[in-house]
């Protein structure tokens, strides 16, 4: 199934019933009277955040939800049938936008929370509505009020509890694989890796946590260079990141620098994130090539460089127990 992460949709609510001009007329029924009954109300549309979906690619063939009308009232002073919302389901972690792109409308990001993105119409007055002691036959009915009517963006931010980002060949596909149950691309090209993939790794404590491996991240994503930041914004609800460098390529320091300088660019906060940082294929390294980057990157960032292959599943199991204590931390600030 193909991934789609943006989609723009136009919704319109259905219009309120019309009231009616009516009046009771029966055989030995002295006094009569008006009794038109009001309209009906029309139907809102709903969006509701469900689970087991994860991308909105059936928004890419049905772009526009209108709701019923509501029905007229009638005689007798019956009021008219009150139409069914429509309800639009998305995955858990869509954000609604206004048509600008930039307004935010609601942020579905947990399962079940729902939104009435557009109200339906109030059904119009029938007589009985304005019969009074001076006016005891009004011949007025109004008409249904009209439903609202927009175009919203509908864009998706993957929930995980941690991202991977790296540089492309950083191995970010390679690990995901060694760490769960996902089977995404794997070849020894740049851009693998075309769309975000998930993946559930459960530690041998039982604990489970959610990792999203991203499209890797080169010098200038932000202005669009490859296949740009577009995909930053699913690791924007990730408690923690994991950066993952080639130590193959040669110039550890400078991988991390560009791909920490593309996320401050991006803003959002993911510079700010907390950060696990690894340093991958060292099957590919001698001992003393290992020692070396692992010792100038740790330097450069500041904090412990972890060495793993991802292909081999060296130091792997020891770096999702540290990423696991880490998400936990990360919630316990968060809820603080």
């Amino acid at each position: 199934m193909k991934f789609l992460e943006q989609a723009k949709i136009f919704v319109k609510s259905g219009d309120g019933g019309n009231g009616v001009v009516a009046f009771r007329r029966e055989r030995f029924i002295e006094f009569g009277g008006p009794d038109g009954g009001n309209g009906g109300r029309g139907g809102d549309v709903v969006v509701e955040a469900v689970e087991n979906l994860n991308t909105l690619i059936d928004f890419r063939y049905t772009q526009h939800f209108r709701a019923a009308k509501g029905g007229n009232g009638a005689g007798s002073d019956r009021t008219g049938a009150a139409a069914s919302p429509v309800i639009i389901r998305v995955p858990v972690g869509t954000q609604i936008l206004d048509d600008d792109r930039t307004t935010l409308l609601a942020d579905l990001d947990t399962p079940g929370k729902r939104i009435v993105l557009c109200r339906g119409g109030d059904g119009g007055f029938g007589n009985t509505h304005y019969k009074s002691a001076t006016n005891r036959a009004p011949r007025r009915a109004d008409r249904g009020f009209p439903g609202e009517e927009r175009w919203v963006w509908l864009r998706l931010k993957l929930i995980a509890d941690a991202g991977l980002v790296g540089l492309p060949n950083a191995g970010k596909s390679t690990f995901l694989a060694a760490a769960s149950a996902a089977r995404p691309k794997i070849a020894d090209y740049p851009f693998t890796t075309l769309h975000p993939q998930l993946g559930v790794v459960r530690l041998s404590d039982g604990e489970e946590f959610v990792l999203a491996d991203i499209p890797g991240l080169i010098e200038g994503a932000h202005e669009g260079a490859g296949l740009g930041d577009r995909f930053l914004g699913h690791v924007e609800r990730c408690a923690v990141l994991l950066h993952l460098v080639d130590g193959a390529a040669g110039d550890v320091v400078q991988a991390w620098r560009t791909v920490r300088a593309e996320l401050a660019a991006y803003g959002g906060g993911l510079a700010d994130k907390p950060e696990l940082l690894a340093l991958n294929k060292a099957d590919a390294m001698t001992p003393r090539e290992a020692a070396a980057r692992r010792s100038a990157l740790a330097r450069a960032a500041g904090r412990p460089v972890a060495l793993i292959s991802a292909a081999g599943g060296a130091g792997v199991p020891e770096l999702l127990r540290r990423l696991g204590t880490a998400i936990a931390q990360a919630r316990r600030d968060a809820a603080a």
